[in-house]
């Protein structure tokens, strides 16, 4: 497997235990249990930061036209089916933050929180079973050293130098990563949540492990 995608993969475990918080919140509201807006705001924050902006971005801006480059048609495949649900996952984004203010719609946050969930988990498989081998295929290694590049890069450009780390050890809510600013939030929800920010920071630790992806 390709430094490229392993870092990708990786992203999408860290995304899919976040995805487990989101549905502790549904469960909370769905049973009327007192939910913090601000802790609602911070957790959409690192959807679109790190799910979106980051890792959606690298997709976006460097892989998918890489392999439109390489023969992989951009209308009618796999890669206009990704961008479609990109662009699904922004709106049940964006209908989640609207239903925050002026103040909170439950039902409405989780139509959109289910919706959102289901998506992604879909979305992630039809990646990581699908279109991540065709690339695989499709391109040569010298390619998915280029793309690992720019894919540091990105991270640098998009979320500031060192904001990727900080992120993926948010995740786990751990001290050793005090700039990160959404899951430091999250934490404070551990007793309500259980062992779920325990498992995320099991997730980061396999995450910085990783050599050569993370350092």
């Amino acid at each position: 497997m390709s430094q490229a995608i392993d870092d990708l993969m990786h992203e999408h475990e860290a995304i899919l235990s976040a995805l487990q918080i989101l549905e502790r919140f549904e469960q909370r509201l769905a049973t009327g249990q007192p939910t913090d807006t601000a802790d609602l705001r911070a957790f959409l924050g690192f959807l679109k930061e790190f799910a979106d902006t980051c890792h959606h971005g690298k997709e976006e801006g460097i892989l998918f036209p890489a392999l439109v480059a390489a023969g992989m048609p951009a209308q009618g495949g796999p890669v206009a089916v990704m961008l479609d649900e990109h662009a699904q996952g922004r709106r049940w984004i964006a209908q989640m933050e609207a239903s925050l203010a002026p103040a909170l719609d439950a039902p409405r946050f989780l139509e959109a929180a289910r919706g959102y969930r289901e998506l992604l988990h879909v979305h992630i498989r039809k990646e990581n079973e699908v279109l991540f081998p065709m690339a695989e295929r499709l391109l040569a290694p010298g390619q998915w050293a280029e793309i690992f590049e720019r894919f540091e890069a990105h991270e640098s450009q998009v979320i500031g130098q060192g904001r990727h780390e900080q992120l993926h050890g948010g995740i786990g809510g751990t001290d050793e990563y005090v700039g990160s600013h959404y899951f430091k939030k999250l934490t404070q929800l551990e007793m309500t949540f259980g062992d779920t920010l325990h498992h995320l920071g099991e997730v980061s630790s396999r995450m910085q492990e990783t050599a050569g992806v993370f350092a």
